[in-house]
């Protein structure tokens, strides 16, 4: 599934679908969901309960890593599914978040077990935004499931920074 979406603290999270193929179960309890789960969030004002601060996390400081980054250790004040029990990796230069590996700290429903986490950032005209979301969860009776998000941006801030394509189709078969 492709979506164009836009999110400011002004207008909130919306969403587009600009092309989906495949599964019409998984892009309307998985895709869709996520997307609907985003604009919640967005709209009840929750975009802090998930941000990597003093109030949602207790940080140390685990030092260097073979690739050059430095690793902080997080864990979570609280038990819940937008926060990530694990590692945040930095740049030692700037300490400009990079990753972010670990656990949910809370499944997000009873039929999921586990859900480990990789979100992936990067600077684009000077702001730190996420470039990529993989995920992999144990579920009741599926067994292991898989999911992975990647970001196209056309613009940050009202600067134009890319021409972003949708890259599935939709075909009546898929629906």
């Amino acid at each position: 599934m492709d979506a164009w979406t836009e999110a400011d603290p002004a207008g909130g999270f919306r969403y587009e679908v600009a092309g989906e193929g495949g599964s019409a179960y998984i892009r309307r309890h998985v895709f869709r969901a996520a997307l609907d789960a985003e604009r919640k969030m967005w709209g009840a004002g929750d975009p802090q309960r998930a941000a990597l601060t003093l109030d949602n996390y207790t940080i140390e400081d685990r030092g260097s890593r073979a690739e050059g980054l430095s690793s902080l250790e997080v864990k979570p004040r609280r038990h819940d599914v937008l926060l990530i029990d694990g590692s945040v990796f930095v740049n030692p230069e700037d300490g400009d978040m990079v990753r972010i590996e670990g656990r949910l700290s809370k499944t997000p429903s009873f039929w999921t077990r586990r859900v480990d986490v990789v979100r992936t950032y990067d600077r684009i005209v000077g702001v730190r935004v996420p470039v990529a979301i993989e995920s992999v969860a144990q579920v009741v009776i599926a067994g292991r499931s898989t999911f992975k998000m990647t970001y196209d941006y056309e613009t940050i801030n009202g600067q134009r920074v890319g021409n972003p394509q949708a890259r599935t189709s939709s075909s009546p078969a898929d629906r």
